[in-house]
């Protein structure tokens, strides 16, 4: 009898393992519990880039995306990137219900994706410049759920190093008010595919700390406050085409001067209160200082912002990886190496 207990347990033994499957994925970290809390994402993602210009372009000003850079922003010590996706654009999704977005353009991110897990980067993935959203909310707010949905459901599978960013610098008709109803609803959408995945929350009136006023946070435990950050805009502008008059602010500087340290902390007093209030932990998902401004400015802003978010604990993601306010000329594939010490390695500067 003992001698059959035995053959039965090999035989079964051998059968469950002819029936496994050792070519499939690794379950999901929804299926195995191992998602990390916010605050610990947060600490993971660290310094961060934003790969701008890039697929929140125009197909007039878009600079290619080479997936080679992500090893370059991975070698230079960032840990995660930010990429900023424009999904309202006519090749990429219909503007009519269903909403579709196109496959083959949800198969380019998800190179992207997982290109930068490859290299052990974070990334976040975000909805930028929704046009018609901020001009048309009630006209367009079944189109933006329902790109959400379609988002979400693509990437369930999908580690907690990827991470979702709502919207990006709600503004225009897309008021205060309309934006936080606009935003619970999407987190609502989200979670049903993606109930424990890191989502990061941006404010409204373009998404600066001034929109902190009005903004009100789901009562979600996996949220990220992402805010940004252009302060003092006459110096980190200078020269921008985009902004009116912006030519007469070239030549501006930046000391690091107490007076000047100083205004950057009491900007961030309300983050750092609100943070502390609902304990959410906070990204800046946005700063840096245009090319026109000096070099020298330039390295000293960065560097103290750089050094003074860590700080207080945030992660942040400069803007940009190589256009206007850039630290890699993809040209001639040369780094602004001052501006990519400051953000990676240079200290605290002293008084």
């Amino acid at each position: 009898m003992k001698k059959t207990l035995f053959l039965l347990t090999i035989l079964l033994f051998l059968f469950q393992q002819c029936n496994s499957q050792p070519g499939e994925p690794e379950p999901a970290p929804e299926e195995t519990g191992t998602w990390a809390s916010a605050r610990e994402i947060n600490v993971r993602l660290g310094k961060g880039i934003n790969i701008g210009n890039t697929y929140e372009a125009m197909q007039s000003w878009q600079s290619p995306f080479d997936p080679a850079d992500l090893k370059r922003i991975a070698d230079l010590g960032f840990t995660h990137v930010r990429l900023p996706i424009r999904w309202e654009r006519d090749d990429r999704s219909m503007s009519t219900a269903p909403y579709t977005i196109e496959s083959a353009f949800m198969q380019t991110i998800e190179s992207a994706v997982d290109e930068a897990l490859k290299q052990k980067l974070h990334i976040i993935l975000n909805m930028h410049h929704h046009d018609a959203l901020m001009a048309n909310p009630a006209g367009e707010k079944a189109r933006f759920l329902s790109q959400w949905e379609q988002i979400a459901g693509h990437f369930k599978n999908y580690p907690d190093s990827l991470l979702f960013e709502i919207l990006n610098e709600p503004h225009d008709k897309l008021t205060p008010a309309l934006w936080n109803d606009y935003a619970e609803s999407a987190l609502r959408v989200i979670r049903r595919t993606n109930p424990r995945r890191c989502v990061l929350l941006g404010t409204a009136e373009w998404g600066g700390v001034g929109g902190l006023r009005s903004l009100e946070i789901p009562d979600d435990p996996q949220l990220i406050l992402t805010v940004h950050y252009y302060n003092p805009f006459q110096f980190t502008h200078q020269g921008a085409s985009w902004s009116e008059g912006s030519d007469a602010w070239l030549g501006t500087q930046w000391h690091g001067t107490v007076f000047e340290r100083q205004a950057v902390k009491e900007d961030f007093k309300t983050v750092i209160q609100l943070a502390g209030e609902k304990n959410i932990p906070v990204h800046v998902g946005e700063f840096g200082a245009y090319s026109r401004a000096d070099i020298d400015s330039r390295v000293r802003w960065t560097r103290f912002l750089a050094r003074w978010f860590e700080q207080q604990s945030f992660s942040w993601a400069y803007w940009e990886w190589n256009s206007g306010f850039g630290i890699y000329d993809p040209q001639n594939r040369r780094y602004e190496q001052r501006l990519v010490n400051a953000l990676v390695s240079d200290p605290m500067p002293d008084l």
